[in-house]
């Protein structure tokens, strides 16, 4: 696994399943490649493009809400035990960890900004994201929370692990930019 993969998102060692943590990450690997992405610019691009003057960055946006999912489901099983839907961890934080790596897809650095490629001007990141887990094997019921965190899953019954990513990824872009 990455070293960088590890400095960016430390939370993938949560993933319990080596597998699964496995695919995760090349997931990561294959979408950072694709651009060139550096570690720095990982750290400073904005983890949206639909908003001005967005503060958060994008890797801090993606640990925070995988974190915000972790601590929900923590929450879940302390107070409801097992009264509650049952979540598959490994599933959550993969989900979480993969709901947004298509934005390396659909973002690209001009003029020393991150803008929307042509790329991510006719394929959005849930998207690219599915394709992109999908391609490295990774379970559909991780694709399920890539394909249904954002509008293109609006309609779509949503499993216990897309409703706690759904909520904390809006969560994260409603009250902190």
């Amino acid at each position: 696994m990455s070293d960088m993969i590890i400095r960016l998102l430390p939370e993938i060692d949560a993933i319990e399943d080596e597998s699964l943590r496995a695919k995760v990450s090349a997931c990561w690997q294959e979408a950072i490649a694709y651009r060139g992405w550096t570690e720095e610019r990982l750290r400073g691009i904005p983890f949206t493009l639909l908003a001005s003057g967005v503060r958060i960055p994008f890797i801090d946006h993606v640990r925070a809400v995988c974190r915000m999912c972790m601590a929900v489901l923590d929450v879940l099983e302390e107070v409801h035990g097992t009264r509650t839907a049952k979540v598959r961890r490994d599933i959550l934080i993969a989900g979480a960890l993969l709901a947004d790596v298509g934005k390396l897809f659909e973002y690209e650095i001009a003029g020393g900004q991150a803008v929307k490629s042509d790329f991510g001007k006719h394929i959005r990141h849930p998207f690219s994201g599915v394709a992109l887990a999908f391609k490295h094997g990774l379970p559909s019921e991780v694709m399920h929370v890539i394909a249904t965190h954002s509008k293109e899953g609006s309609g779509e019954k949503r499993s216990p692990e897309s409703i706690i990513f759904h909520h904390c990824d809006f969560i994260d872009f409603d009250l902190v930019q």
